[in-house]
Parts: C-alpha cells; sequence; structure tokens
C-alpha cells in the first residue's frame, strides 16, 4: 500500500475519534420501565452515573404512589427525545 492508499484508509475511520467522545459527553440518566402501565420514562440528566443511582429512589417511589407495577431500573448514558414513552399493551 502506498502512502496515498494509507491517507486514503485513515480518512474512512477519521470519524470514529470523534463518535467516541461525543459518547463520552452525552449525560447520565434513570431509565425506568414498568409493566403495568407499559411505560419506559428517563429521569435526569445527571453529570455521572452515580448521581443518578443516589436519585433513583425519589423516582420509583413515585411511580409506585402512581400505581406502576413491574418496575426495572437502568442507568444509561444517552440523550432521549422523549421522556416518557408509552406503550401499547398486546
Amino acid at each position: 500500500m502506498n502512502s496515498l492508499e494509507a491517507l486514503e484508509r485513515m480518512k474512512l475511520f477519521s470519524w470514529l475519534p470523534f463518535f467516541k467522545n461525543k459518547q463520552k459527553n452525552l449525560p447520565w440518566w434513570v431509565v425506568i420501565r414498568t409493566a403495568k402501565p407499559r411505560c419506559t420514562y428517563y429521569f435526569g440528566p445527571f453529570d455521572t452515573p452515580q448521581e443518578a443511582k443516589l436519585n433513583q429512589g425519589g423516582y420509583v417511589e413515585d411511580l409506585m404512589g402512581e400505581g406502576a407495577d413491574g418496575i426495572t431500573i437502568e442507568i444509561q448514558q444517552c440523550q432521549p427525545e422523549v421522556l416518557t414513552i408509552e406503550e401499547e399493551d398486546e
């Protein structure tokens, strides 16, 4: 491979570090899914996963107070477009 081909190959993958750096800058969210009602809730944003974890209890408590059932919790680094997603029952 000559130097021109090597340069072209490097250009092809030049966006990879940019993508990785952008991912690192995304905020952290508490993602709570409930079976009843079938919903996904995003709570945040938080600067660190530890901060998100510290705050998750209040969100769970609120959802339980509203009668939600089948609660699962996940801490995710993302940028949700919608904070509440209601799913249709099957």
